[in-house]
């Protein structure tokens, strides 16, 4: 960092650590590259708001050049405004520069539209190549809108121009399942009845697909970090893909890119945006440009969708019984197995790394049901759809089919649920299978 931005925040540090709130600005200065997931996290364990706000203000000195310039670009995010104009008083105008442009030969990345269900033709439209048009008159303040240009190149995009991922490596990759049923009293939390069987169903599926399955039961809060993190620090580098899938409670927290979270047995949760972290192409170099997939089975809120009415013969009969109930954090004092939710919320606002896929068992806002003898409404599914279908159909393509055969259940004879996912794949995934 600069000599003059070290002693602004010197000068200012009463300021920052009495105002400051740094969990606001996490997301910001991890994206932005300030600090690495570790960092952040040593910040966190600093205690109280005000020792990590002043944890935070003396590790930025150590950051670089561009530290204190993305800090203010992150108090202006946060709606932080007057520690903004703060710092800005007697300071030297501060502009980011904008990183210099890749050769014209190489692609730009572009996530696919966050939706319930993906359309397989929009992955074509996800790399477009970069052209540079004439830079405008010296007269004008420079801006990267102005100077470079996204063009499509002539000719209409073709659904068989789509690659697919290679998916050969034997193992094809490691599969790490986290399966919470046994919740400590304090935690207030209810045992999940029919998780193991959901648990028993997914390891032998990926089994079957030639994965190096990993089953973690009743992990706390820090453990599924660490089990996370174990997994990031594995050579991936021989395989193709990898796998996570969190069966737990869920709750709802902020965000920018993946909603929800996950609870550990001891009532401390664990976002999956943290979770889908540890595996990006940052924090695991070996699995750069390979697919990460993460399967949630936990509720999305304490919304309980009653459907709606269609015309008679578009549904085939509803399933579901007394049996069923939510991976959810109590919320009231009924006895009524309705009375549990989990809570998922739903705003993705910053861009995303390619090559994730997160399917949920639930859209965001509403309940995710489990049947106590049978397992969960959403593995069973997948389940089956993978059994059925994985030697034919893509991924996204079978994930469609999981929302269409979970919206015809009901709960209690009542309550609907959907699943869906957020898709930043860029190729098509066909799983591994003997057939």
């Amino acid at each position: 960092m600069e000599e003059i931005h070290k002693k602004i925040l010197q000068r200012n540090r009463t300021n920052l650590v009495t105002d400051l709130n740094p969990s606001s600005l996490y997301d910001g200065l991890l994206e932005k590259g300030v600090f690495t997931q570790d960092m952040i996290d040593e910040i966190k364990s600093a205690g109280t708001r005000r020792d990590q706000a002043r944890k935070l203000v003396q590790d930025l000195e150590s950051r670089g050049s561009r530290a204190f310039p993305i800090l203010l670009l992150c108090l202006e995010e946060s709606g932080q405004h007057s520690l903004t104009e703060l710092l800005q008083r007697g300071a030297p105008a501060v502009q980011i520069q904008p990183a210099t442009p890749n050769q014209v030969d190489l692609p730009v990345v572009r996530p696919l539209p966050l939706s319930v269900c993906t359309d397989v033709e929009q992955q074509g439209k996800d790399t477009v190549p970069i052209y540079p048009i004439q830079k405008p008159s010296p007269t004008l303040s420079p801006s990267p809108e102005r100077e470079y240009t996204i063009t499509r190149p002539p000719g209409r995009i073709r659904r068989d121009s789509i690659q697919s991922y290679k998916m050969d490596a034997s193992p094809c990759g490691h599969c790490l399942i986290i399966n919470n049923v046994e919740f400590e009293p304090e935690s207030q939390l209810s045992s999940r009845k029919g998780s193991n069987i959901d648990c028993d169903k997914l390891e032998k599926r990926f089994k079957a697909l030639n994965f190096i399955v990993e089953v973690r039961t009743n992990l706390k809060q820090k453990q599924i970090t660490h089990a996370l993190s174990a997994l990031s620090k594995k050579d991936h580098s021989q395989c193709d893909c990898c796998v996570v899938i969190m069966l737990s409670h869920g709750t709802e927290v902020s965000h920018n890119r993946f909603p929800g979270a996950v609870y550990g047995v001891d009532g401390q949760h664990v976002p999956v945006q943290r979770i889908t972290n540890y595996l990006n192409g940052q924090h695991c170099p070996s699995l750069q440009g390979k697919p990460k997939l993460f399967f949630i089975q936990a509720c999305g809120g304490d919304e309980r969708d009653t459907g709606f009415e269609v015309s008679p013969g578009e549904f085939e009969p509803s399933i579901g019984g007394a049996d069923d109930q939510t991976d959810a954090i109590p919320l009231s004092s009924s006895s009524d197995s309705l009375s549990m939710s989990d809570e998922v919320d739903a705003r993705a606002t910053l861009p995303t790394p390619s090559d994730i896929l997160v399917s949920y068992s639930t859209f965001p806002g509403y309940v995710s049901w489990r049947d106590t003898q049978s397992g969960s409404w959403y593995v069973e599914t997948l389940d089956q759809v993978l059994e059925e279908n994985a030697a034919t159909d893509d991924l996204v393509t079978m994930l469609m089919m999981v929302n269409h055969e979970v919206s015809q259940n009901s709960a209690k004879g009542l309550y609907k649920q959907m699943p869906g996912s957020f898709n930043f794949l860029r190729k098509l995934l066909h799983f591994q299978t003997h057939a």
